[in-house]
Parts: structure tokens; C-alpha cells; sequence
């Protein structure tokens, strides 16, 4: 094993210690709480047969790598049997791996090798809607209207003289209508692509089916599941029209009828009772776009899920008051349900926060442009250190370890996000941050695979590789090892729910947790402020004299008092 390797800012020093093979986190029952935890993409992970396809026997190979990164578990986007029509969030078999992604074999043999690694595994859930290629909704589609398979997903006669225009005015997230229709003239609804048809949860066989789905992937020894669009199960009785009202899409500020119904917290009590009755504390994780946090932590009562994504947070600007803004309101609402925040700065909808941050504020989470590189790479790495001070759990995005930037020059030929071709809705920009991560310095997908990749990676590549970057102490990959390293071997850092905020400069962020003090500065100056101890860890360059500190513009650091 590659021993991992702490930097003091100071001394330029290098300590040499070996992460545990399994750590003593991953055996608690509360692991989840103050967890770390990798979301692989597998088409863009590791390609294990050439095929320019990443595969779970891919991912399987890397396995070490995750493990002396030093997070606790893994979060496996969808790689269930599908078309594809959505990168595999349309699934027409729940039960079955996609082959090009491999077999039921290889998702057994991935679990079991990560479990003795130390790793634990979490699959994605789609439970929102099918793919169209699904067996219920073709029987549905071949039968006609009156068919009972209808009535588990949401078909309709459609307005006007002849039906002719939808049933009613909702739009998909991927822009245009929410509906189709099929030949015998009935429209079915679809919040994302054509091929991705809803389900309908008020038929109580939808229900059953998923429990189901639950008990198979739990019996073969996941540790958990994230859950796909877990706001948009129940939809408003009626389907009522939404008429003027601004059809806020993922993330907006009031409650749309398509989406954070209260009837979807039935559904999750139901799957919480399921998932207790296994040993091993196993978790579900909410991807739930809420208009504010509070209604976050609804889905973290005790009796429903374990974790929900802050996508207040990850939508925040890098400032300072707006930081502390989002920082109070997250720990205040879940403190009352019991729940761990959990923080997250990148995933495979948005656009990595390497570039977010190269950008000026108020763009969204679908940027367009490169912005200035340097300056992105600067704040990704102060603000992953912030992300991973705070109390609770932390999701890294594959490849932001390495301090990817997204692709914002793809040609629109190579481009295969369904919302890039659906004009209105979503930019359809998502590709730029699907590319397959570089491993090696040379090759023609950077160790990726044999040959290339399904999306095209940028020439400059080569020293953002895993190979370039080991074992260069300035490297953020190196930066994330020794991170997650002192993470480990700090207590006060990822438990609790409370900061301490301490006076700082106008744009600089400190706090105190037990031992523990983080300061960040988000300004375009460098500040001075106390040094706080022993100096941990730090994003950047940082000067120490007299007991004070010179920490430069973009910059997080970290101090014991111990």
C-alpha cells in the first residue's frame, strides 16, 4: 500500500502514514453521520474492456485507489439494464445490469471487493419514472386505453376538440411538454425525456414493486441507496395547471405540484421499515430539490431517510455571508429531526465547482464558459477544505479530486445529454462534467481504457492525471489525501452539529469545533488573522509570525489547538 503523506505548511516536512485498510468509522452503526462518501459515474470511471465504456469490473480495479483516497463508501450512478436515452437514468429492468456496463456477477463481486476493502456501497434508485422500453409501460402502450397497466403511470385523454393538446400545462425539465402521446391518442406524463414515462404512486403495485427492488439489491449487500428525484414521486391530485405561474424547474421557491408533495413521506416511512430489518446500518440518501431547507429536513425524520443533499449549499456563491447564511440554516433545520447535514460541492448535474468558482456568481449550476482556470482551481480547493470541516457528512464528485474543470468546449456532435436537444429547460450542458476522468499521463484516453473515450477529453489533460499528481505534494488529489487523512484522525472534525463562529475579517470565515479551528477567506486580498494552534492543513501558501497568520485571497486553513 502507497502510504499517504501529511504536509506541515510550515516545516515542508513530509510524514509518511498508512490509511487502515478498514477504518473504525465504517464499522460504527452510525457511520453514515459523519461520512465521506465518492459518487462514481461508471460510464466515465474506468473502462475495463476497451470499449471506450467505463464498467463495474472498471471501477472494481480502482477499488484501492477510493480506499487510500481515504473516503468511507461509494456511490454508484445507475447501471441498471436501460437504453440509455438518459445515461441510464431511464431503466427498463431494475434487476439486471446493463451489459455494457457487465453483469449481476460483477456488481456482486464489486460489493464484496469493496467490503473488504473497507468501503461500503451505495446504488442509485429510480423511482420517479421508468424507461418507455420498460415492460409494464409497453404492455401498457400495446393494449390501449382501459388497460390496467395504465393506470400505474399517469395516461390521460388530452384537451381540445380532439385531444389534441396535453392534458395539462406542466413542462419537462429537459424542456418542452410534459407529455406525449401515443398512437391511440392518450398522453402519458414524463417530467424529464419522452423515454422516461412517471410513475403513478398512488397504484399500490408501484409500491410493491419497489419494495421489492429494495430486498433484491439489500439481500446482495449494498449498503444503501441514493435516491433519483425523491421529491417527484406524488403528484398533486388533479394534476392541476400551473397556468402564469413559473414553472421553477429543479430548484425554486415555492411547491410545485409535481414536486415535494407531502405524500412522498408515506412512501419513505414504508422503505425505512424495510431497510431496518437489515443489519449493518444501511441508509438512503435524498436527492431532493426542496424550495427551501427546511423542507429539506422533512426527509430526514427519524422515521424516514438518512441523508438529503444541500443543494442550497452547493448553489451558494463563494462569499463569505452567503456561505455563513447557508451554513447556519442547514445545521439549525436539521438539528430538530436529529439528521447530519450534508454537504456537497460537485455532482454529475451540475457543473464542477472548479468551474462554477472560475466564473462570476449568479450563472447557475450549468456554466458555458472556462472561466479563469487558476482562479476556479484556487477557490474548488478552499472550498473543498471548508465542505470537509464542517459538521456531518460530504459527497466528492469523481474527479474533483483531481481538480477537473468541466468541458465547455464539447462539439455539439459528441454532446449526448437529452436536454442539450430539447432547446428550452435546462442549458443540456451536463456532458461537460461527464467526461472520463484521466488516470496516466499517456494513452488515448489517459488509462481510462484501452482505447478512447465516449466523450472526447481535453488535451491538457495529462497533468490533472492521477499518475501526474501522486506524490506531488502541491496536487490537489494529494491535498484531498492528506484532507481526508486528518479528517479521519481529527474527532472533532465531520461529528457534532454545531460551529463556534469566531470574529474574523470582512469576506473570512472561522470557526471553532472543539480543538479544531478552520478559517477560509473568500476575498480577493489576503488577510491576517490569529494563528490558532498547529498549523493542519492549508488550501495555499500560508506565513506565520508572532502568533498571527497571513492567509492569502481564496484560501481555507486549518489549525489544532491541541
Amino acid at each position: 500500500m502507497t502510504p499517504l503523506r501529511f504536509k506541515d505548511a510550515m516545516s515542508q516536512q513530509y510524514y509518511a502514514t498508512a490509511p487502515a485498510s478498514t477504518s473504525a468509522k465504517a464499522q460504527r452503526s452510525d457511520w453514515w453521520r459523519d461520512a465521506v462518501i465518492y459518487q462514481v459515474y461508471p460510464r466515465s470511471f474506468a473502462d475495463s474492456n476497451g470499449d471506450g465504456m467505463g464498467d463495474l469490473e472498471g471501477i472494481r480495479t480502482r477499488l484501492p485507489y477510493l480506499r487510500d483516497l481515504g473516503v468511507d463508501a461509494v456511490w454508484l450512478s445507475p447501471f441498471y439494464a436501460s437504453p440509455q436515452a438518459d445515461a441510464g437514468y431511464d431503466v427498463a429492468d431494475y434487476r439486471a445490469v446493463d451489459p455494457m456496463f457487465g453483469n449481476l456477477l460483477d456488481a456482486d463481486a464489486l460489493i464484496r471487493d469493496a467490503r473488504g476493502l473497507g468501503l461500503r456501497t451505495i446504488v442509485d434508485l429510480v423511482p420517479n419514472h421508468s424507461s418507455d422500453q420498460h415492460e409494464w409501460f409497453k404492455r401498457a402502450v400495446a393494449e390501449g386505453p382501459g388497460s390496467p397497466l395504465r393506470d400505474r403511470y399517469h395516461f390521460r385523454p388530452g384537451k381540445g376538440a380532439n385531444g389534441e393538446l396535453p392534458p395539462n400545462d406542466w413542462e419537462s425539465i429537459f424542456g418542452g411538454p410534459a407529455w406525449t402521446r401515443v398512437a391511440d391518442g392518450e398522453w402519458y406524463l414524463h417530467l424529464f425525456a419522452p423515454e422516461q414515462p412517471d410513475f403513478n404512486w398512488d397504484h399500490p403495485a408501484v409500491g410493491d414493486e419497489f419494495r421489492s427492488i429494495l430486498r433484491f439489491w439489500l439481500d446482495m449487500g449494498v449498503d444503501g441507496f441514493r435516491i433519483d428525484v425523491a421529491h417527484g414521486l406524488v403528484k398533486a391530485e388533479g394534476l392541476p395547471d400551473l397556468g402564469s405561474h413559473d414553472q421553477v424547474k429543479l430548484l425554486g421557491n415555492d411547491v410545485m405540484p409535481f414536486f415535494d408533495q407531502d405524500g412522498v413521506h408515506e412512501i419513505y416511512r414504508q422503505w425505512r421499515l424495510i431497510l431496518d430489518e437489515y443489519s449493518g446500518e444501511r441508509i438512503f440518501v435524498a436527492e431532493a430539490w426542496t424550495p427551501t431547507i427546511e423542507r429539506t429536513a422533512n426527509y430526514v425524520r427519524p422515521d424516514e431517510l438518512h441523508q438529503a443533499f444541500n443543494f442550497q449549499y452547493l448553489s451558494t456563491a463563494w462569499d463569505a455571508e452567503a456561505l455563513r447564511g447557508v451554513i447556519d440554516r442547514t445545521l439549525e433545520a436539521m438539528r430538530p429531526v436529529g439528521a447530519p447535514a450534508t454537504w456537497v460541492l460537485s455532482n454529475h448535474d451540475v457543473t464542477r465547482h472548479a468551474t462554477r468558482f472560475a466564473n462570476p456568481p449568479g450563472l447557475g449550476t450549468q456554466i458555458r464558459t472556462a472561466g479563469d482556470r487558476d482562479l476556479g482551481l484556487r477557490r474548488a480547493r478552499a472550498a473543498t477544505l471548508l465542505m470537509l470541516a464542517l459538521p456531518g457528512s460530504a459527497y466528492i464528485y469523481q474527479g474533483e479530486e483531481l481538480g477537473l474543470p468541466d468541458v465547455v468546449d464539447l462539439a455539439d456532435e459528441v454532446r449526448q445529454d437529452p436536454a442539450y436537444f430539447r432547446g428550452a429547460g435546462q442549458d443540456g450542458f451536463r456532458d461537460g462534467c461527464r467526461v472520463p476522468i484521466p488516470w496516466t499521463r499517456e494513452g488515448s484516453s489517459y488509462g481510462f481504457g484501452a482505447g478512447g473515450s465516449w466523450l472526447p477529453q481535453p488535451s491538457d489533460w495529462a497533468d490533472l492525471s492521477v499518475e501526474a499528481q501522486t506524490g506531488d505534494p502541491d496536487s490537489t488529489l494529494e491535498l484531498y489525501r492528506t484532507a481526508l487523512a486528518v479528517r479521519r484522525a481529527q474527532p472533532d472534525l465531520g461529528a457534532g452539529d454545531a460551529v463556534e463562529w469566531l470574529r474574523a475579517p470582512e469576506g473570512v470565515l472561522a470557526f471553532r469545533r472543539g480543538e479544531f479551528v478552520c478559517v477560509a477567506n473568500t476575498g480577493g486580498e489576503a488577510v491576517t488573522t490569529p494563528a490558532y494552534g498547529r498549523l493542519l492543513l492549508a488550501s495555499g501558501e500560508v506565513a506565520e509570525a508572532d502568533g498571527d497568520a497571513k492567509v492569502p485571497a481564496d484560501t481555507t486553513v486549518w489549525w489544532t489547538t491541541a
